[in-house]
């Protein structure tokens, strides 16, 4: 077995059933599989949970299962195994990244943070577990408006590492916090020019934004929301067509459970493909999760020191949005 790709690279036996062999695997590991809603159809097709960050890190502290194969990126499997160290966590290739934590280097946003003393450092949960280690709570974009205003307004504050979110955030509460300067290639790359277009081509239709998404974009938003919520929106309003301004693979999602609507992926600036994909997301497939669960591997390990700093953040987050109603 060879892991040196960030994956486990070994053949897989001609004609087997990758589907039906990964689910006896999951049953014979005592695994449970876990997808992001940007994942690949066919991986959401075969994965026991779908959500976005804060679902799949409010998953990761109930399930039973002593093995988690987290379908993501690598900060998620992060925050996984810190929520459940007791737990062996499986991201399938650990060459997935995010370019919106890669932004935000952990020696970088401290010095940042010693630059601005006395402030509470609210850290975006798209960060890897040293920055969250700097954090004071950690939110997603379903949490972070209502944890930004749990928080005394007088209180001074540090955002990271998502501009555009964090400027969202300070737009709609009427905060001045202090905002690190990452973002989200996936939801940089969308073009305002290309999506005015499809509107005027499509007028009945509803546009749904990312708060990832610089403000050109959030301002012509019928919908500004977190993933889930977009789904939701998507699911409960009439309109029966929507310009979705997120990364593609929720398209999945929404015309699965709204076969009856349209939807329509924003594009991306540069290009001639019609939707904007992570490529990093799409890293993961039926073969490396089926090799994944076959050995176990590769694991997410995270030092414990780190862990015992990064947990909390991320507990007072769950706290916070428990407490708010926001989860249950």
């Amino acid at each position: 077995m060879n892991v040196d790709k960030g994956y486990v690279d070994a053949p897989i036996p001609e004609g087997v059933d990758l589907k039906e062999e990964i689910k006896r695997l999951k049953k014979e590991k005592h695994a449970v599989i876990m997808a992001h809603y940007y994942q690949r159809e066919e991986i959401q097709e075969i994965a026991d949970y779908i959500g976005d960050s804060l679902a799949l890190a409010q998953l990761a502290a109930k399930v039973e299962e002593p093995v988690i194969i987290l379908c993501g990126v690598h900060f998620m499997g992060e925050t996984a195994k810190i929520l459940c160290p007791e737990k062996t966590v499986i991201v399938p290739d650990l060459s997935a990244g995010c370019s919106l934590a890669d932004s935000c280097p952990a020696d970088d946003f401290k010095q940042f943070i010693k630059e601005n003393p006395g402030h509470t450092v609210v850290s975006y949960v798209n960060t890897t577990a040293a920055v969250k280690a700097l954090t004071d709570v950690v939110v997603t974009s379903s949490n972070a408006k209502q944890i930004v205003d749990s928080l005394p307004k007088d209180e001074k504050i540090i955002f990271g590492p998502d501009r555009n979110l964090g400027n969202y955030i300070n737009s709609i509460t009427g905060r001045s916090m202090k905002v690190w300067d990452g973002a989200c290639h996936v939801h940089e790359q969308f073009s305002i020019e290309k999506i005015m277009k499809l509107k005027e081509e499509n007028e009945d239709a509803k546009v749904l934004v990312h708060p990832e998404c610089p403000k050109p974009i959030r301002l012509i938003a019928d919908k500004i929301g977190s993933t889930q919520a977009l789904l939701n929106y998507a699911i409960e309003n009439e309109s029966k067509k929507f310009i979705v301004c997120t990364e593609s693979g929720i398209l999945f999602q929404m015309q699965k459970q709204c076969p009856e609507k349209t939807f329509i992926p924003a594009p991306p600036e540069d290009g001639t493909c019609a939707c904007n994909e992570c490529n990093f997301m799409k890293m993961i497939t039926l073969e490396k999760l089926y090799n994944s669960l076959k050995y176990l591997a590769p694991e997410i390990e995270v030092d414990e020191k780190l862990a015992k700093k990064a947990i909390k953040p991320v507990k007072r987050m769950l706290k916070i949005s428990k407490d708010l109603g926001i989860i249950k």
